[in-house]
This record gives structure tokens, sequence and C-alpha cells, in this order.
């Protein structure tokens, strides 16, 4: 057979062909293998690096669009999270023989791995690198330029460890939020020149004028006119391009600023307590947060014009006290006067504002309670009460604005003459001067000075309203700061142990009261179970049973004695990395408008559907969910309408098991169920309990009939702890809410019948 006759599937030497199946599949996963372990080499060294500064970094924190590598802003969002300081940039070899490595410094190369700096040599013009992949006791390796050039295309990632208080952590304030509008010091600056030439040029219009007046028309020259008549169009054209460049410039600034300051509030208030937002109202909060848009368009808005405007005036003022100094003496007189004003008013204006806003906190608290129980609110045909309550809430606000604005206008009415005489008044006196004194005054100068001094006036009225606008801002700045200042849930949400969990819980004298009040709500409480123990909370309501699972949850540290999982002090364990464990199913659960797949695997990156099928079918969800018309992809609003109440508890059942979580807590998860529903999910009970530790608080007692431990609570103390049959005989409180739940499984539990209903029969 010749070569031309090769079989399918080879090529004329005998090897596959491009097309062959296999040979592609096989290419495919070479180069998905080689992906992964260039993004392992990628991970190991900033994981290295990290443990120099004596942090543990963990990798289920590094959140990346499955598929794809890890972008140098996802590693250093990784970084930052676990606790240092870290900054991704672009360098040349010439820059990287100049850095000092006191820590490793990593180099991120074109294939996805990377590679730690640990040595450079600027003599030799060599640099020493390790590959994080190689054994500890390999030495690094001598590259040269060359040799680097072909591999890396300058992305470095520096790591330090945090020697001051950054940006992040520093509480908000006035001064912080001017400190991010500096951190654009060079645009700033453009910005500046750019003003120092814009008002140069203005006065380019007045000099015009003059010259027009006292040369052009004097002399009749239409040379020096054609001269003046270029030099105005070339100054106009100049003047045009100036102030499109600055404000473009100013739009990328209020951009950046825009967004730090969103991205840090919205950061800070994630990290509170929860307890905070159990005792703040949801309106109050929602309110107070959205003055951060007042405070942004201030300081990217009338702020920076402010700062314009006074760039302008230091350019201005020299200029008027030297055309006419008497007439500029009466202008600064008026602004004098403006100041005045203002500062006088500053105070019942600020106070003013503060009652209105206050009043607006409450209306939108109102609101926002109302969208929140629309569906009680609609249930008792309570529209009535809720219309009268933000109609009382809105009238208070209307009344109180509008005294609040009255105030604020007796300010500009009484500094509106007064703007008034700087521009035109100033006509009237240069003409008194002119007739007194033609030789120092003539006409085109007093045109000029006109047209000059509007420009100063304008500048100076804007810097009274800014201060003005200034108070309103302090005020929303201290609305921001009552949120996000407050204690967060950890200092450091890197700091803490990262344990590998097993599942064993023990409670050792554990006492805890609740803010505000003096009942313990745990009273001495001690308890141990092993891991992959099914224990059982009961008692009857306030006995503590969903403390207990609070302070499981990290919820709440501030309580008495210890707390430990699998022997370590629950204080000292990180919070992200416990929670991420965890499975939590609570009473009321809530669902994120989003199909039912992502849903389940919210918060959980990398799972796939077939993983969420699996939690589905787990938490006995799944033959409801293919009963959708759009199965796993069936979408849901917010407020999840188009599913019963089971059906999200279900849900919600499916979400905390899909990690496979070493400790599932159920905390009354199946009280919103239907018996129907009920039953199959404490049928599941023991699927879900394989492996791993459960803690079921619940009301019925029949559900926790298979558990391995049951802990009875009674005012905050532990009554008995065992299983359901002995305690059934030896604890009466248990024995008490057994009898009250299952009566009717008694013969003579029986309540004797009351007439038979008769209908009504017509004559």
């Amino acid at each position: 057979m010749s070569s031309t006759d090769a079989r399918p599937g080879e090529t004329k030497k005998g090897g596959p062909t491009p097309d062959d199946p296999q040979a592609q599949a096989a290419a495919r996963s070479a180069e998905r293998d080689a992906i992964s372990e260039a993004l392992e080499s990628r991970l190991m060294a900033i994981e290295a690096a990290a443990r120099f500064h004596h942090v543990e970094l963990d990798r289920d924190e590094l959140r990346y669009p499955k598929g794809s590598t890890p972008s140098p802003a996802s590693l250093v969002e990784w970084v930052r999270d676990g606790g240092l300081w870290c900054r991704a940039v672009r360098m040349r070899f010439g820059q990287l023989l100049k850095v000092e490595v006191a820590s490793p410094v990593i180099l991120l190369l074109r294939d996805g791995s990377a590679a730690i700096l640990t040595t450079v040599d600027p003599a030799r013009n060599i640099v020493w690198l390790k590959d994080p992949r190689a054994p500890s006791g390999d030495p690094p390796v001598a590259v040269d330029e060359l040799r680097l050039s072909q591999v890396w295309s300058g992305e470095t990632m520096l790591l330090r460890a945090i020697r001051e208080l950054t940006d992040e952590n520093a509480p908000f304030s006035f001064l912080w939020v001017w400190g991010l509008v500096r951190q654009e010091g060079r645009l700033l600056r453009d910005i500046v020149y750019g003003s120092v030439a814009l008002a140069v040029l203005a006065l380019v219009p007045p000099i015009m004028v003059m010259t027009v007046l006292d040369r052009v028309l004097t002399y009749k020259s239409l040379s020096t006119l054609s001269l003046i008549s270029l030099f105005v169009v070339l100054a106009t054209l100049y003047e045009t391009m100036l102030g499109h460049a600055r404000r473009k410039i100013t739009y990328i600034i209020g951009a950046r600023v825009d967004a730090k300051i969103t991205l840090h509030v919205f950061k800070r208030m994630l990290r509170l307590p929860l307890d905070f937002f159990e005792r703040q109202q949801a309106g109050v909060i929602t309110y107070n947060i959205a003055q951060v848009n007042k405070i942004r368009e201030f300081m990217t808005g009338k702020m920076m014009t402010t700062v314009l405007d006074f760039i302008t005036l230091i350019v201005i003022v020299p200029v008027i006290f030297f055309i006419q100094p008497t007439l500029a003496w009466l202008t600064m007189a008026c602004a004098g006067l403006i100041a005045v004003i203002i500062v006088l008013f500053i105070g019942p204006v600020n106070r003013a504002i503060g009652r209105w806003t206050q009043a607006e906190t409450q209306k939108s608290s109102v609101l926002v309670e109302t969208l929140h129980g629309i569906r009680t609110v609609k249930s008792l045909a309570m529209e009535p009460q809720q219309r009268e309550n933000w109609d009382r809430r809105t009238a208070t606000s209307v009344q109180l604005r509008l005294e609040a604005s009255d105030l604020s206008n007796w300010p500009q009415t009484l500094i509106t003459p007064l703007e008034g005489f700087m521009t035109r008044g100033v006509v009237l006196v240069g003409a008194a001067l002119a007739i007194m004194d033609p030789a120092s005054v003539n006409p085109g100068l007093i045109i000029a000075y006109m047209m000059i001094s509007g420009r100063v006036a304008s500048p100076l009225a804007n810097l009274a309203k800014a201060m003005d606008d200034l108070q309103e801002v302090r005020i929303a700045v201290g609305f921001v700061q009552s949120v996000v200042n407050q204690a967060p849930e950890s200092v450091n949400p890197a700091a803490g142990l990262r344990p590998r969990f097993e599942g064993n819980i023990e409670y050792n004298k554990v006492n805890y009261s609740y803010p505000g009040t003096k009942t313990r709500a745990l009273d001495g409480v001690s308890f141990e179970v092993p891991a992959g123990t099914m224990l059982g909370l009961v008692g009857k309501s306030g006995s503590g049973k969903s403390t207990i699972t609070r302070l499981l949850q990290g919820i709440t540290r501030d309580y008495e004695g210890f707390v430990k999982l699998d022997g370590n002090d629950l204080r000292e364990i990180n919070l992200g990395h416990m929670r991420r464990a965890f499975g939590v199913v609570l009473q009321e659960n809530f669902l994120f408008r989003g199909t039912i797949r992502e849903n389940i695997i919210a918060g959980r990156p990398g799972m796939t559907l077939t993983d969420a099928v699996r939690a589905a079918r787990l938490a006995g969800a799944e033959e409801f969910i293919e009963r959708m018309p759009n199965g796993y992809e069936t979408w849901i609003e917010e407020g999840s309408p188009n599913l019963s109440g089971g059906q999200r508890q279900r849900l919600a059942i499916a979400r905390s098991v899909i990690h496979d979580p070493r400790l599932l807590i159920l905390d009354e998860a199946t009280s919103a169920l239907d018996p129907e529903s009920e039953a199959l999910v404490n049928a599941n009970l023991t699927r879900l309990g394989k492996g791993r530790t459960m803690v079921i608080v619940s009301h019925r007692l029949t559900s926790l009939t298979e558990c391995d431990q049951i802990l009875v609570l009674d005012k905050g103390k532990v009554v008995d702890m065992a299983p359901h049959l002995v305690l059934v005989e030896r604890c009466s409180v248990y024995r008490q809410l057994w009898l009250q739940q299952n009566r009717h499984l008694e013969g003579g539990g029986v309540r004797a019948s009351g007439p038979a209903p008769v209908l009504a029969q017509g004559d």
C-alpha cells in the first residue's frame, strides 16, 4: 500500500491525523493538565510568600470565574483578605534589580505559573529565582535578563505585613474621604495647572474690550483690531480644549473616588455583627448608607468646583487691584459681608437640616418596613394604618423641610443685592470716579473691570454656598459613621486558627445574656458530643435552644466560659473559615433572585449542576424541582413567590449540604414544612447526618426521635441529655413535652365530641 493509501486517522508517516477525535481529546486533556499545574505553581508561590509573614491563606477564599485562571487582581484581593498588604505591578528587569528583597517577591510568568524572587545581583545583572514546586532544599537558579524576558512579561506581586492603619481599616470620616481624593494627586495637579491657565485666559475678554474701546476705536487702527481678533480666536480654541480636558479629568477623579467609597462602605457593612442588624431598623440603615451619595457628590462635585473657583480668585484678585484699587476694595468689602452672612446662618441652618434629616430617616424606615412585611400588611388588611403612619411621617418631613428651606433662603436673599452691586454697582462708582478724575479712569477700564469683577462675584458666591453645603455633608458623614464605624465582627478578618474540622462540640460552663437584659439566656451550660453525633435541642420557648446555635456559629463571642470545636476555643478560630465549613438552615431562609441552581450553589464557587442535583436529592427537593417548567434553571423572583414554604425550606437545606459540611445546624428547619414534606426531610435526616455532626433545634419532638442524643433545656440550663427512650423514662420536662405533643396517641387523651353540626333547612 502506498503512502497515499494511509488508513483513516493516520498520517503518511503512520501517526494520528490532526482531526483524530482521540488525539484531540488527548491534546485537550494535556492542555488542562498543564493549566492546572501552572495554576498550582502560582498558588503555591503566593502561599509560600504569605507563610513567610506567618499567614496561612485559605484557597476557599480565592474567587475567580470557573473554568479560567485567577487574574492578578483576584490574587491580590485573596492576599489582602488574608491580612497582608499586597499590590500587583508591572516591572522592567532594571527595576527588578533595584528591589530590596526583604521578603519573597512573586513573578507571574506567561504560562500561568510563578517564580519566587529570592536575591538580586545588580553587579552581574542577574536575579535568583526559585520554583515553588521544587523541594525546599533545592537552591535558587540564576537567571539573566534575556532568559527571563522569554517567560516573564513584567507582572509582579509584592507582599508584606501591614505596618500601619490602612485606608481599608481606617474609620470613616470626612478626612478619610478627602484622603481618597488626595490619592489622585497627579490628576489633581493637572487640574490645578489647567485651572490656572483658564483663569489667565479669563482675562482675555476684558482686556480685549478695554483695548478695543481705548485704542482701536480712538485711533481707528484696523491692524490692531486684526491682531486682537487673531489672538482672541486662538485663546478661545485653547480655552475650549483646556476646559474639555479639565472636565474629563474631573469626571475620572469622581468615578474613581465614587468606586472606592462605595466598595469600602459595603465591605465594612458586611463585617458588622449580626446583632447590630437585629437591633437597628432596616430603613434607618438603608437611609444612613444612602448618604454616601451626598458625600461623594460634594467631594467630587461642589468642593472640586469651589477649589477651582478659589484658584480663579488667586489669579484675578491681584489683577483687579492693579486695574483700579478703589473699585477692588469695594468688591472685597462686598465679599466680606457675604462671608459674614453665611457664617451667621451656618448654625441655625445646620440644626434645621438635622431635624429634617432625622424625619426623613423615620419616613424611610416606615417604607422599608412596609415593603419587608407587605404580606402581613395585605393579609391583615393593615393598609389604612400603614398609610396613616406614612402620611404622618411625610407631613412631619415636609414641614421640617420647609422650615429648613425657609431658613436657608434668608442668606441667599441677603447676599443677592451684594452680588448685584459687585457686578453692576461698580459701574456707577467707576463712572463717578471717571467724572472726578478722567485721567485715572476711562470707559474701557470701567467695562473691563465690570467683566472681571463678575468673575470674582461668582466664585465668592459659590464659596459661600459651599460652606453651607459643607454643614449638610457633615451631617451625612455622621449618618454613615453610625453604621460603618461600628465595631466589626472581627477586627482582623484574616486572624485566627484554620483547623480541619471533625465535629466534636464542647460547651463548658457557658453563661450568656443578650444586650440590654439581665436574665441569662444560657446559665452554666456544659455538655459535650463527639464528632458524627446527631444532637437534638428541645425545650420551651426561651429555654436557650437557638442561643446555643448562635454561639456555635460565632454570631456573638461575648460570653463567659468556653465553646470548643475539636478541642479548639471557638473564639480563636477564624470566623470565615469556620462558617464555610458549616451548613446552617434557619426557620426563615432567604432565597436570592436567580435560578434554582444558582441559589443552591450560592457562595460555593466551583460547584456544578451535578453537585446541585446531588444536594437537592439529599434534601428531598429533587422531585419538585424536576416538575418546574425549566427545572434547575427556573427563575426565582424576589420573595420567591413561585415557591411554597416547604419548597423554599428544602432548597435551603440543599444549599447548606452542597459542600458536604462537617457540622450541620438545623434551627427549626422543618417548622415551615407541611406534614408530607416534613416526613420526607425527616426520612433523609439519617442520610444528611451520615459522616457529620448535626445539631437540630425543633419544637416537634417526633422529628428528634432518631437523634443519638437529645439535650433538654429549661430557662437557660441543661436539664438532661440522653436518647429519646431514656429521656421519656427519666426526664420529667421532656416527658411532659412529649405527652403534650402526642396526647392523641394515648388511649384516654381524646376529647369528648360536641353536638353534631346541623345544616340549616329552609321552610
